[in-house]
Order: structure tokens, then sequence, then C-alpha cells
């Protein structure tokens, strides 16, 4: 007994050895372990060094085996609210599962993703493109841009027997938490299929834990629950045994707590992704629990039908109790059970037929039911810029929720306030259903977008255009008008009397440190050069206590404004002056300083929002110059915003900066400006290069717009192919 104690705290004290030094660097299988502390169990016996070592050896090993193919993901992701395009970021971890350079990560990570960027583990940079998503499973695989490769060969991880483990099998999470470099933790599995239920609202169905881009997940998933720490950027990260085998995906952790899904469901849907682009699935309209606290012994209870379902046109009912599959008796007790009963169901073929044996009462009667594909919740959805309106393709579920005549149209969710959209007559409406565009009809999303890219390419892009709408069940027609609005810039404002100094308050207290005691003014912070003021005696430090001889006392900080305003009220006249009474090292001295128009400020500067590439700008003015010690000769406009995520800021363009040259095109003010950003429109090039002034230094900053709105690949491939049938049939 005192060996086989021994032995556990060499063991237990291995494990947190072996945790440290994966966190402080990573020890080779072939170096010396360091001496134990003083802290530490004795490790007097051979046996105890060599379970050391043995432990650290296959940590080791197990690491190096993974550790090449784990790859940290960045996306850039997109929404659309209120008829606009939003774009956001962010990050996560995957593992490279074959050398065509597949990815499998969440389908959190890659959810409403349009660019992303694999980090490999030698540090390189690699884009890679969405091959398919599985919210229902929250898996997704990506595949690498093998040209960016240049021939080097990826590592690859292999999948191991996820069904294989056991609580308190030692297992390793790799990932990039928070987008920092790769890490691993280790820990142990607490639970081999883990389900949620009993939640929310107290019940014992097992429930979904998340919804991405609409879709429920969890519904397919016995979770491995382990206790190696996850961050947020470990998702989709591989979870690791000491045989160096990826057992899972990492998808969810907190509070000491990781889930991953099991690597043999992992595999199975990653196949399935990389060969249809989707996880094709069957389904009959039912939901299920276990019997466990119902009072039966045997089957399944259905909780719920859909009436006009597969299975309730076949006749089954809420409350039946389901015995035998096709004549295989089942039987779930528990939730755990659950997940693999609804997967055997949604795996079946679709279209087929499956036999139900049900008990309904005293009675056993059969239900022949004919499977159908497993509908998308959502459709594809995006915005189109130039008419302010985000729109959805319409689902067959969404079809049956709204009970519509037909699929044909596309859905608004969103109208961006005063845009075409939002401008129309009536305005068009979130809910509304585009059915036509000047009698056009519009078959589905890729049909829409294909209109809209035809009319806003043409020389001369109409004034009006009739659309055709669907308002709940009611036939509407609405004026759109798509021509861009030349932009007027509002007029300025009235020019007042301005002399060309900053003044800061001297209230009670300052004036007596400066010397004046009981002498309140304003104190010239700033003399202006290339104005009148620069050329008249004034200096900074000195004291205004009068204007034209009326005297300037502020009583607090709410008076700082009452030197400008007073300046303000002189006559503007060509030639006229104004005589300031000033205390220069506490003496009184007049001097006289010609008075000037206002000069023009950031607040009056006149501006331009750039929707597409989600960029801000104003002109240049006078304090500009002045705050940046720039001289006359520079020219430009100045940047006042750039969205994090939007085309100028993911080119590396910042609020401050000063624009003075796009492409080839000069950039002086800020009609030339806009005028350079027509022809970029126009252009529509897949790179736009900013020249920029950044306090005294240049860059080059290099934009990578995409034009095409966001639209699902394969939807668009299917318009085409209806095209060509359509084409083919009017042929014959």
């Amino acid at each position: 007994m005192l060996i086989e104690r021994r032995l556990v705290a060499v063991f237990s004290m291995a494990v947190f050895l072996a945790a440290a030094g994966s966190a402080c660097g990573m020890a080779r299988a072939n170096e010396v372990a360091p001496p134990a502390d003083a802290a530490s169990p004795p490790l007097s016996t051979a046996d105890g060094t060599l379970l050391r070592d043995g432990l650290r050896t296959m940590i080791a090993s197990a690491r190096d085996k993974v550790f090449p193919s784990l790859v940290n993901i960045s996306v850039i992701t997109v929404n659309f609210y209120d008829g606009k395009e939003t774009k956001g970021g962010g990050t996560g971890s995957g593992t490279i599962i074959s050398k065509e350079g597949h990815v499998v990560t969440n389908a959190h990570v890659t959810s409403k993703g349009k660019k992303f960027k694999l980090t490999l583990s030698d540090k390189s940079e690699v884009n890679a493109e969405l091959v398919g998503e599985d919210p229902q499973t929250d898996l997704a695989v990506l595949k690498i841009n093998l040209d960016e490769l240049k021939g080097k060969e990826l590592p690859v991880a292999s999948f191991g027997d996820s069904d294989e483990l056991v609580m308190g099998d030692y297992v390793i999470a790799m990932g990039s938490p928070y987008s920092l470099s790769r890490s691993i933790t280790l820990g142990i599995v607490s639970n081999c299929e883990r389900v949620f239920a009993g939640g929310m609202g107290g019940s014992d169905e097992v429930e979904a834990i998340d919804y991405i881009g609409g879709e429920a997940t969890g519904a397919f998933t016995r979770w491995i629950q382990h206790d190696a720490l996850i961050n947020p950027g470990n998702s989709g990260g591989p979870l690791v045994d000491l045989k160096g085998q990826v057992v899972g995906v990492n998808t969810r952790g907190g509070s000491g707590m990781g889930f991953a899904s099991p690597s043999n469901m992992v595999k199975d849907i990653a196949e399935k992704l990389v060969k249809f682009g989707e996880v094709p699935r069957s389904q009959i309209g039912i939901a299920m629990r276990q019997i466990e606290k119902t009072g039966f012994k045997e089957g399944v209870l259905v909780t719920s039908v859909v009436a006009d379902g597969p299975a309730g046109k076949a006749g089954v009912k809420a409350g039946d109790l389901l015995v035998k599959i096709n004549g295989e008796a089942v039987t779930a007790r528990f939730a755990e059970q659950i997940p693999a009963l609804s997967r055997r169901i949604a795996d079946m073929p679709i279209g087929g037929t499956v036999t139900f044996s049900l008990r309904r009462g005293e009675q056993v009667v059969d239900a022949t039911i004919t499977t159908e594909k497993m509908l998308k919740d959502r459709g594809d959805e995006t915005a189109l810029r130039g008419w302010g309106v985000s729109v959805e393709d319409i689902t067959e579920m969404l079809y049956r929720e709204l009970r519509l005549e037909s699929r044909d149209g596309v859905w608004v969710t969103g109208v961006r306030g005063g845009s075409p959209a939002g401008l129309s007559e009536p305005a068009l409406q979130p809910g509304d259903i585009i059915k036509s565009i000047d009698g056009k009809p519009v078959k589905n999303l890729a049909d829409f977008v294909e209109r809209y890219k035809t009319i806003m390419k043409e020389d001369a892009i109409p004034e009006f255009m009739l659309v055709e709408i669907d308002r709940r069940g009611k036939n509407n027609v609405t004026v759109v008008k798509p021509r861009p609005v030349k932009r007027e810039d509002p007029p300025r404002e009235v020019a007042k009397a301005w002399i060309g100094v900053e003044t800061q308050p001297v209230l009670k207290d300052l004036a007596k440190q400066l010397g004046h005691d009981g002498q309140t003014g304003f104190r010239i912070t700033r003399v202006y050069p290339r104005t009148l003021a620069a050329e008249s005696d004034l200096k900074v430090g000195d004291v205004i206590v009068g204007l034209n001889g009326e005297k300037l006392a502020p009583k607090g900080m709410q008076d700082t404004a009452f030197w400008r305003r007073q300046v303000e009220k002189l006559k503007l006249d060509d030639g006229a002056k104004a005589t300031l009474k000033v205390l220069r090292k506490g003496e009184p001295v007049e001097v006289g300083v010609g008075i000037e128009r206002t000069r023009i400020g950031a607040d009056e500067a006149r501006k331009d929002d750039n929707r597409d590439f989600e960029l801000g700008v104003r002109e240049l003015t006078f304090f500009d110059r002045d705050d940046n010690r720039w001289d006359d000769s520079v020219k430009g406009v100045m940047v006042t915003g750039a969205d994090r995520a939007g085309w100028a800021g993911l080119g590396g363009l910042f609020g401050g900066d000063l624009i003075q040259k796009i492409d080839s095109d000069e950039i002086t003010d800020l009609a030339s400006y806009r005028k350079a950003m027509e022809r970029v429109a126009k252009a529509q090039a897949e790179r736009v290069v900013f020249v920029v002034l950044r306090g005294q230094r240049t860059y080059y900053k290099f934009v990578e717009p995409d034009w095409k709105p966001t639209i699902d690949k394969k939807a668009a491939a299917q318009v085409e192919k209806e095209k060509k049938e359509e084409e083919q049939k009017d042929g014959k």
C-alpha cells in the first residue's frame, strides 16, 4: 500500500510538471527532466523517475504528432442589419485533416464568414475557402488555397476512435486562445456522453445548446466533457489523446469545463461536407424524449408531431410510444440515448420509407413514413448597397411558416433609412416579398442579385423602377429610384470675425499663481502662424483682460467660449483692427491686432461617407495643418473614421490619416477625392492603393475590396443551372 501511495503521488506531480512545462516551453522527449524542488514528493526510487519521464515523453510525443497540423483561423464576418452590410471579425482554431488542405473546425467559427485567413505552424499565412458547414453539429470544413503553399507539403493529423475513451483518460486540448500563439493544456475526460437536458424550460428533453445562423445545434451530439482548459479562440481546435490522435473537436468551454464533438462523428460529418458541401439528412417531423420519469418500461416517447410533416401524414400522434423501428425494438431510458436515435433517423435515405410500431393506449399501430430532406430554417442573405435593402432567400421552411403560394421572390429583412428602398413610394418594409422588377419576375436571391448588377451597371441607370411586392398576402407595387443622387454640400455658415489665437480661461486661483491676483482673463496658448495675429505683438503667455476698452473677466469654466463670442461680435471689414489689453509678466500692455474671417474647423468641414469602403473623410482645415505642423503645400482629405472590418479598415486606414493619392489620382480636396472614388467604384478593381500621410510619414495602404454582393456560390450555381435548363426548353 505504501508503494502504491508513493506512485500515485509521483504520478500526480508528474502531471503537474508536464502541464507547467507546456506553459513555459515545450520540453523534447529526449531532454533530461529537471530535478524536483524541495516541495515535490521525493523521487528517490527508479520507478518514480521512470514514471515521470514516461508521462512527459507520452505528452511530448502526442503533441508533436498533432501540433504541426494545428492552424489559427482569422475570419471576416458579414452580417445584415437595417438594410446594410456590417462586417466583423473573429478567430478560432482548426486541424488539417488531408493532404488536399481540408481543415476541420467549428461552424460557429465560420458562420457568416466571408474571408478566411489561416496561420500555419511555420507562421506563414494562407487564404482558405469554406467547403461547407453543419450548424446542427457545429462543425465546418475549410480548404487551404494550395497554390499559396508553392509545393510545400501539409502536415496532417489522424483521427482516433472516440468510442474508446473512458472517464479519467488524459487528453490534450490544442488551440490559439484569445488569438494568442498556439498552446496546449492537459486534462482528463469527465464524461463521454454529455447531453444538455432539463435546461431553460425545466424540460427533460435534449435541447439545442446554441443557434448558429438561425439553425439549432446540439440535437445530434453526445459531447466529450473534459477539464483541459479552453478559452475563446480555442474553438475548433483538436482534442488529442496520449497516442497523438484527434479524438474530438473542442467546441465550448468555461468554468473549468470543456466540451468537444467526438471524433467518430467529426470524421463522418467532415467526409460528407467535403463530398456534398452539406450534410444531407432525413427528417420526419417529430420530437422525442427518454422514458425516464414517464412510468414506461420500454420505447421512446413521441412528444410532438408537425401536423403536415411526414410522420403527421402517416398518422403518428404526440403521446405515442415508439417501440420498434423497421421491426427492431428501440428503447431510450436516458437523455444520453436520444442524440444517437435522432441521428439514426437523420441518416436514413432521403425519400425512403421507415416503419414505426407505436403503442397508443392498449393498441399497437404501425405507421409507414416517407422521409423528407431536412430543411434549412434560414436562407442565404445579402445586402444591396446601391438600393439600401437586405434580402433573404425563401426557404422551404419559411414558405411553410408564412403559408405562401410559392417560393418565388426574395424576403426583405431590412431597409436602410434614407436609401432608395427607404424612400420608395410606398417604402419597402421588412417582411415584404419582392416578386418582380419592371415586370420581370424575381425567382430567388441569386436571380435578384443578377437583376441588381445588370441595372446598376447600365450606362444610364434608370431614374425609376417598378417593384412588385407581396405584403402579407396583398399585392402592392412601389416606385424605387435607383439612380444615385448627386451629393450637394450644405452651405457654409456666415463668416464671423476672428483673431488668430487660442486661449484658456484664467480664473482667480490661477491668476494669483501667475502674479496678478484679482485680475482674471484669457491666457494665450497659441498664436497661429500665417495669421494677422502672428504679425502683431501678441505672445504666448499674454493674458487678455480687455477688448476695445471692455473688460474681459471670466468667472468660471462655463465662460471658456466668452472670448470667442466677444470677438465674433466685431465688424468684419477690410483692414479692421481690435485693441487688446493684455498682462505681460504682470504688467498691462496694449496691442493692436488685425481682424480676420473665421477659419473652418473640423465641425464645419465638408464631409463624405463612402458606404462601399465604410470610410469617412472630411476636407483638410487650417487647424489640421497647424496641429500636424504641415505647411500650405500639404493637401488631401482627412480620414474621420474607417470601420475596423470594412474594406478601408482591413487595408490599414485609420482616423487621422491624410489621403493624398488614390491609385494614380492626386487628392487635393474633397472634390478630387469624390471623383477618384467614383472612378474606383466604376472600375471595381481587385486592389486599390491609398497613399496616406500619417503624422510626418507616408504610407502605402493596399485595400482589397470585394464588390460582389454576399451570396452562396451553390445558390448562384443552381440559378445558372436552371437558366440553362430553361434555355434548352425554349430551344426545343
